[in-house]
């Protein structure tokens, strides 16, 4: 039995937590991707996987063999592409996951040009403001706007920074400007609800950092739903730029404590660890690269 085979069965297992997702990423029966791992380990001599009903995962010694496998695989694939020097066209699904509102506003234009250039490619995206598990949930590519991480399963590219402003409507502040960051509990600040933190904001500024309780009329899970309960003059936000730039453009909104920041966040594509040479993704992640390296600097440079 293929060697190879037999490894590129367990690396796909362990990155579809499964053996029939793992059957259907390969194009083969589950009996046969069962055969596989079970030859595996027996020439080994030692067990790889925790087999139960619901899920499978890697042993303490099969994480660490997978980790060197992968390496493996992407070594030896990198080697067949230099031999044939041959450019592969991308084929088949990509399943995408991102941010609802940097989703709407920027990432579906930017998938629509990067699929003008490749038809036999079909794309899925699926657009939440939750944090999902991509391996666990199937995913080729992620997109996050988060604090920079680091996930052993994961590569993690960044693209671009996503600073983030505290804005409000001119009719909520004509008469009750903040002027320094302890002064937000007195005000209406409209927050994410999702987050465990979410009814605290951090703020740096040249007199230190500053955590605040914060409280208002609303929170939510939707940066677009804050944004525009904002608008209206229901309170303060706290948004990335990228999502106002044009109520600040058109004055419906204005940046409130400009001397004052939180913590950057940074937009990163994410995929699995076993699908950094796939061509798709490859492409995929070279293409939004360069698209945001070339987003205009007022929308994902600090402003302050």
């Amino acid at each position: 039995m293929d060697k190879f085979e037999q490894i590129r069965a367990f690396t796909q297992v362990v990155a579809s937590t499964g053996f029939a997702a793992a059957a259907r990423e390969m194009g083969v029966s589950r009996s046969t991707v069962n055969k596989l791992v079970i030859a595996l380990e027996n020439e080994l001599g030692v067990q790889l996987l925790h087999r139960s009903t619901r899920v499978v995962t890697p042993t303490e010694t099969g994480l660490a063999f997978c980790a060197r496998c992968v390496e493996i695989l992407a070594n030896l694939e990198e080697a067949e592409r230099s031999l044939t020097q041959v450019q592969e066209e991308p084929r088949g699904r990509l399943r995408v996951n991102a941010p609802m509102s940097f989703g709407t506003l920027h990432l579906a234009p930017a998938l629509a040009d990067f699929l003008m250039h490749y038809p036999d490619l079909q794309m899925q995206l699926t657009l939440s403001d939750r944090f999902i598990d991509p391996i666990e949930e199937g995913f080729d590519i992620t997109i996050r706007i988060a604090a920079p991480q680091t996930v052993a399963s994961l590569i993690v590219h960044p693209l671009a920074a996503a600073p983030r402003v505290l804005c409000a409507a001119p009719t909520y502040l004509a008469d009750r400007i903040p002027t320094h960051p302890t002064e937000l509990h007195q005000h209406s600040c409209l927050h994410y609800g999702q987050l465990a933190a979410g009814n605290h904001w951090t703020l740096h500024g040249s007199d230190g950092t500053h955590t605040i309780a914060v409280s208002g009329v609303l929170c939510s899970n939707n940066g677009e739903v804050l944004r525009d309960a904002a608008v209206r003059g229901l309170g303060i936000a706290l948004l990335p730029r990228f999502m106002i730039e044009a109520e600040l453009q058109q004055g419906t909104l204005q940046i409130v404590l400009p001397d004052y920041y939180p913590p950057e966040l940074t937009l990163s594509v994410i995929y699995p660890v076993n699908r950094h040479l796939s061509t798709k993704v490859r492409l995929l992640v070279e293409f939004l690269q360069k698209r945001f390296d070339h987003t205009p600097a007022e929308v994902y440079a600090p402003h302050r």
